[in-house]
């Protein structure tokens, strides 16, 4: 095994070099046939979904703006669209949102409609639609206010998380998406090119989940921020497909890091950790911790279920996955506990931190049970509650750091 990504107490973890970032192939394993560095692909990952969408605009093709994981990205493919996330994870755009906004809520959605008040972000100049879901209310309250001047789609989201009515309302929303796509962009969404649609959306959490199980390993081939880099804002772009795979086959030849291996190792949950706003994650591996799964709509949460392919009915088996999706907005929401416990085992965490943006009431009202959970598997745990401002940023390192001192003092007493 390579030693390449250092380590010590308080040293920011600087990423590993190149797409083998922490060492050289195993014997015996195969040259990679593609030449291109993932890595530094989704590096670019903003510019290259910039000059994506407006490539798709310029042949034609509509523009989709999507709020949350639970609007189903394959109805929008389906319809010929690109579909692209908006969540928004600047500080910068925070103090014109407040404008408009209370400054006691969510910094997430803050910072998404401060894009929508200075125009600062292209992607959302470029959609022809916005399409949101009833989550919290914070967002549903927001929506009202970007639909004064934008064309928008609300889906409502059933909260209940158990019940077989709550799911076939929540199929009609989708049929409802569905007629409203057709009329909005002319265009005929058939059950074939739904299921065309599914299977592409597979394929692409196929490939994510590959990369996200190199963290299993005792000593993982990168850091759980390398790991978080590799997405886009824009999914089914085929480039990125060919980077996923580029990166699982090289990462998957490549030994991993014997600092990587002697880190304290994260199970991270709660909020979304959106682009720009990676700082407690940055936090957690600069001093000592290795995040192995993250246990959030950034992470592992969307990729863990597939859409059945084979399914009579391609609406009601999107319908089934999304919904399954478990979100602090659902009560109760068991199925989160569920994979917890689950991924807790999987991915070996030594501890779990559960983040949480301020004023997430959901999330934050969750947090007992999570808290609770790994007292059940007596694991250490950490709440940490925060927005995107760094002002809180050596708090954060310290209770952290201790937090780490705990599971090694635990280790220690065998």
């Amino acid at each position: 095994m390579s030693d390449c990504c250092g380590e010590g107490k308080g040293k920011p973890a600087g990423p590993c070099k190149a797409v083998s970032p922490c060492g050289a192939a195993r014997p015996g394993a195969a040259p990679s046939a593609h030449p291109a560095d993932p890595q530094a692909w989704f590096a670019d990952m903003i510019p290259n979904a910039i000059a994506y969408a407006r490539d798709a605009k310029a042949a034609g093709r509509p523009i989709v703006g999507i709020m949350c994981e639970y609007t189903p990205r394959e109805l929008i493919l389906a319809a010929g669209a690109v579909p692209v996330c908006l969540c928004g994870g600047s500080v910068d755009t925070i103090g014109p949102a407040e404008e408009h906004l209370p400054a006691n809520l969510c910094p997430l959605i803050k910072s998404t409609y401060g894009y929508h008040v200075t125009g600062a972000n292209p992607l959302l100049e470029m959609c022809d639609l916005l399409v949101g879901e009833t989550t919290c209310d914070g967002k549903k309250k927001m929506y009202e206010l970007l639909a004064d001047s934008r064309e928008m789609i609300v889906l409502e989201l059933p909260q209940r998380s158990d019940t077989p009515a709550a799911l076939e309302y929540w199929a009609s929303e989708l049929r409802r998406l569905r007629s409203s796509l057709e009329r909005r962009f002319g265009a005929g969404i058939t059950d074939g090119r739904l299921r065309e649609a599914i299977a592409t959306m597979n394929h692409e959490r196929a490939l994510r989940r590959d990369l996200a199980a190199l963290m299993k390993r005792k000593a993982p081939p990168l850091t759980g921020r390398q790991l978080l880099d590799y997405k886009s804002v824009i999914s089914a772009i085929p480039a990125d497909m060919v980077q996923y795979a580029a990166a699982a086959e090289k990462l998957s030849a490549t030994e991993g890091c014997d600092s990587l291996g002697r880190r304290t190792r994260v199970l991270l949950t709660g909020v979304p950790v959106v682009h720009g706003a990676e700082r407690v994650l940055d936090i957690i591996e600069g001093h000592g911790g290795l995040v192995v799964c993250q246990e959030t709509c950034t992470g592992v949460r969307p990729i863990l279920e597939d859409v059945d392919e084979r399914a009579a009915d391609p609406i009601a088996a999107i319908a089934e996955k999304y919904y399954h999706l478990p979100c602090s907005v659902l009560t109760r929401n068991t199925a989160r506990l569920d994979s917890l416990r689950k991924l807790a085992r999987e991915y070996r965490a030594e501890c779990i931190i559960d983040i949480i943006w301020q004023a997430c009431l959901t999330y934050d009202v969750e947090s007992y049970y999570v808290r609770r959970l790994a007292e059940e598997m007596n694991l250490p745990y950490l709440r940490i509650e925060t927005d995107y401002s760094p002002s809180d940023s050596a708090r954060i390192t310290v209770r952290v750091e201790a937090l780490f001192e705990t599971v090694r003092g635990a280790a220690a007493r065998g």
